[in-house]
């Protein structure tokens, strides 16, 4: 995956998934907030999983509920964090997936980076 590039006009449909991802952060008051679209348009939202035997960032708990519903391919991902960067597994998943469209957040929703493989 690219190095994250600067925030450019979101499509309508990538935009709801930042709204998505949005919602899931603020419902759960987890660190993240996640939500992917399939190849059929099917969506999933994640928040991060922090348990002592179990540690996810959001968007991979989304691409885990997105495979378990026998989702082949993703179109985008959104992750809604304070974080300046993806992480590592966040880089690693979305390549795994193929996912040609990475936004990266603010919690308030502003895109701050796109990322394309």
């Amino acid at each position: 995956m690219t190095e994250p590039a600067a925030p450019e006009q979101l499509d309508p449909e990538d935009e709801k998934l930042v709204t998505l991802a949005r919602a899931t952060r603020a419902r759960t008051q987890a660190a993240e907030g996640a939500a992917v679209r399939d190849e059929t348009g099917r969506t999933y939202t994640a928040a991060t999983v922090a348990l002592p035997s179990l540690k996810l960032t959001a968007l991979q708990a989304a691409v885990a509920a997105a495979v378990s519903s026998e989702a082949g391919a993703l179109e985008a991902a959104a992750v809604v964090t304070r974080a300046a960067e993806p992480a590592e597994a966040d880089r690693a998943v979305a390549a795994d997936m193929k996912t040609p469209l990475v936004v990266l957040a603010a919690p308030d929703g502003t895109p701050t980076a796109v990322l394309h493989p």
